[in-house]
């Protein structure tokens, strides 16, 4: 009884709070709205994989791991 307590608590817990974001962007009937988000995403991970492509280059210079 207790373990099956755990598992729907921790079921909801995933559902209701840790998925609440996604719930929030799956909502968006705005086409432009979700292609603005999209775009910021996009942009952002492009960001800091040229910044992370530079610490790289940075290290692989100087001959450090």
């Amino acid at each position: 009884m207790i373990s099956n307590n755990f598992f729907r608590a921790l079921a909801e817990f995933f559902t209701e709070i840790l998925f609440a974001p996604y719930e929030a962007i799956r909502s968006i009937d705005n086409w432009w709205a979700t292609n603005f988000f999209n775009a910021i995403l996009f942009f952002a991970t492009a960001g800091l994989f040229i910044y992370w492509l530079g610490q790289l280059q940075k290290f692989r210079k100087t001959n450090t791991e």
